[in-house]
């Protein structure tokens, strides 16, 4: 409790900034889910406390983020299609789903499972976080346009025939069930037949144009005719929004470029009195739990989606360590995974029983966090109870943003989140596996298989197949090189047998790292505790790739950054005995000359120590 109030100035700067960043991006992300601002809001309160509470990442702000949503956003619509296009009916089955992935993460962290996170390859995230920004970005151009699917009169009258045959087949399956079917006479099914009424054929004709307009496929399929049925003032909020967001950072950061869009174009909306298309009303008060998630969800209806829960509490792990791992970066701290794992788990499963979304550590709220002041758990708490008091006394005002503004928002989400950095790395990478007369690079092809299925068929199923393609690869370059174990990062250096005549008065001045083995995705997270192991004296770190054979593209960014952490705090660095295909990884993406210069490379050890003399030993 002492440590927890250790901050208290600091984590509340933070907390508040934090919180009213997480404002628009919480109703945004509601919106685009599916279940309204308020499922975005509940979620953002409800996982920002208790993830922040029981946690093991002092400075991480929680909260619904793009990845979450985007699958989120697959399971409702698909819950709600199964349901008739009846949110009410499906909303248990949903919130029972998230509660699901909740416990599961709790379980994965009191597995231990925290620690095998890292082995994620770099081209899988990045294809998947690339995949989430063109998701994102396509499905918001929509409402950006002001065209809802839902409400074209044209293209709901071409789903009425389907959504006969739809209402039929549900009457034979209900006599079915109730035994009352009978195939010489149908008189009965006629009856109920008759009883049905335009207003329910036209029901379901808009749940069908919804499905079929929902996603990235189905927003290309209507996308013609959104062009046709442009509402001009919707785009314009839109547009307005987008150019706010952008413009204003180039200002001032002091203040989030999302709220001032959002509070902006809002009041222009107010004041003039727009006829602008709302997002749904907010309730306001004190958020309920949903207890009916309980008492009326079916386990028949649950179970086909237990595989999508487990993929939603994957997901949640790996995008709150991956935030885990900034916020260490920036506070010299170290997360504790599995506990994180638990509190992030706490977090959904309570923010699902109050109807809120699910989310995961959120970095950018976790850096605005940190760079305000926050450093311990009360920060991200604080967050929380910011939002719930915007909630209680704005949450009318809020009710009236309008849905084109929320829309521009998610746009500049979308385009945010992708890895430019993986992408601006394709033409430079090794071109290593041949495919018919086409070479190709093993990375970029796991990147855009994963980008590619994420987009236009199945996150989930995108995620394992690049994580097969990957292993396979892998195996296969480790095979062809017959390495020797990837130890990477002893804790108490060796020296090796060349190195016995170091001279001792340099052993506190220069510090020789040693890389016994590949550097892959698998063995990174050790290698970065490098700068742990160096002595406060040191200003020369020598790092020996006699024995690394071979460097992946995760390997390859990790040893990147911690040459510029280590070149920014003055210590210049050496490489010894680069072989061929470290040194082409290296030159691709320029480390080598322009981070390690060539002179600060050696073929042996001697050739090294020769210019370690020459040039460090006059600072004795």
């Amino acid at each position: 409790m002492k440590n927890l109030f250790s901050n208290l100035k600091g984590d509340l700067l933070g907390g508040v900034t934090a919180g009213i960043v997480a404002l628009p991006l919480a109703l945004a992300f509601g919106v685009s889910s599916g279940l309204g601002p308020s499922a975005g809001l509940y979620g953002a309160i409800f996982i920002a406390f208790f993830a922040s509470l029981f946690g093991g990442t002092n400075t991480q702000i929680s909260g619904p983020t793009a990845p979450m949503t985007a699958v989120s956003m697959v399971v409702i619509a698909t819950i709600i299609a199964a349901n008739d296009g009846n949110l009410e009916q499906a909303l248990p089955t949903i919130l029972v789903i998230f509660l699901l992935a909740g416990l599961m993460q709790i379980g994965l962290g009191l597995l231990g499972f925290g620690k095998y996170i890292r082995y994620i390859p770099y081209p899988v995230v990045s294809g998947f976080m690339t995949a989430i920004g063109v998701i994102i970005l396509v499905t918001q151009l929509l409402p950006s346009m002001g065209y809802y699917a839902k409400e074209d009169a044209s293209y709901v009258e071409t789903f009425k025939p389907q959504a006969e045959e739809i209402i039929l087949q549900n009457i034979l399956k209900d006599e079915a069930g109730e035994g009352i079917l009978v195939l010489q006479d149908f008189k009965e099914t006629i009856s109920r037949a008759n009883q049905i009424t335009d207003a329910d054929i036209l029901k379901e004709a808009k749940t069908l144009a919804g499905k079929e307009s929902s996603g990235v496929l189905g927003t290309f399929k209507v996308l013609s005719k959104a062009v046709k049925n442009i509402n001009y003032l919707e785009l314009l909020l839109a547009l307005g929004t987008i150019l706010i967001i952008y413009g204003f950072k180039r200002i001032t950061t002091a203040i989030p470029s999302t709220l001032v869009a959002l509070v902006i174009m809002t009041s222009v909306a107010l004041i003039f009195n727009l006829n602008y298309i709302p997002i749904e009303e907010i309730p306001t008060g004190i958020p309920k739990p949903n207890l009916e998630m309980f008492t009326q969800f079916s386990f028949s209806n649950v179970k086909p989606f237990i595989f999508t829960a487990f993929t939603l509490a994957l997901l949640g792990a790996i995008d709150s360590l991956l935030t885990s791992v900034v916020a260490d970066n920036m506070t010299k701290t170290k997360h504790k995974p599995n506990k994180e794992l638990i509190g992030q788990g706490i977090g959904n499963s309570i923010a699902s029983v109050f109807g809120g979304i699910p989310g995961a550590g959120a970095t950018i709220r976790t850096v605005v966090n940190i760079k305000s002041g926050g450093k311990t758990k009360l920060s991200g708490m604080i967050a929380a109870v910011m939002l719930l008091i915007i909630l209680l006394g704005l949450g009318g005002i809020a009710s009236k943003i309008p849905a084109a503004v929320l829309a521009g928002v998610l746009i500049t989400v979308g385009i945010g989140v992708m890895d430019y950095k993986g992408l601006k790395a394709i033409p430079s990478l090794p071109k290593d596996v041949k495919i018919g007369p086409l070479k190709l690079s093993s990375e970029v092809i796991i990147m855009l298989v994963v980008l590619v299925l994420s987009t236009f068929w199945d996150l989930v199923y995108a995620v394992g197949i690049g994580l097969v393609i990957a292993s396979l690869i892998f195996m296969k370059k480790i095979g062809d090189l017959t390495t020797k174990s990837s130890d990477v990062s002893p804790l108490k250096e060796k020296a090796w047998e060349d190195e016995a005549g170091f001279p001792k008065n340099l052993t506190q001045e220069v510090f020789i790292k040693h890389i016994n083995g590949p550097l892959f995705f698998g063995s990174t997270s050790n290698f970065q505790q490098l700068a742990k192991q160096i002595p406060d004296t040191a200003s020369t770190v020598i790092v020996r790739m006699d024995r690394m054979p071979y460097i992946d593209q995760s390997g390859l960014f990790v040893l990147e950054d911690i040459i510029i952490d280590l070149e920014a705090n003055g210590i210049q660095v050496l490489f010894v005995g680069v072989q061929e295909q470290p040194k082409y990884m290296m030159e691709r993406i320029d480390i080598i000359p322009d981070l390690v210069s060539k002179e600060h490379i050696f073929n042996t050890f001697s050739e090294c120590l020769d210019w370690v003399k020459s040039n460090i030993k006059d600072k004795y």
